[in-house]
């Protein structure tokens, strides 16, 4: 998974994927015809994105085709995300009122001092 987040740390690496998401089965030229970069830095992003199996490729004759794999962004998804969804409403919305009430405590305690 920590070669999944590596691979996502990366603006161009999200972007190519969001290429993928939008419209697989595009090659390295089509990849590389939006990004101010030459093609052997796009096939970089693209050697980590498949090391880190977020891109599947498969030769068509010549040209290798890529397309997007989303079971490791489900599994991380799953992993990270998924233990929130659970979580009760009025739990998270009285975190949010303690965390909001110490701000406002603070800002109080700094007005009073300000103005004796």
């Amino acid at each position: 998974m920590t070669d999944t987040f590596a691979a996502l740390a990366d603006p161009t690496r999200r972007h190519l994927l969001d290429r993928l998401s939008e419209e697989g089965g595009l090659t390295l030229a089509n990849l590389s015809e939006d990004l101010p970069m030459t093609r052997q830095a796009v096939a970089k992003h693209l050697a980590v994105l498949e090391a880190a199996e977020l891109v599947a490729s498969e030769r068509d004759g010549r040209c290798k085709r890529h397309y997007l794999n989303p079971v490791p962004l489900a599994k991380m998804a799953r992993r990270w995300l998924g233990r929130f969804e659970e979580v009760p409403l009025g739990a998270m919305a009285g975190f949010q009122g303690a965390t909001a009430g110490a701000g406002m405590a603070r800002t109080a305690t700094r007005g009073a001092s300000a103005h004796s």
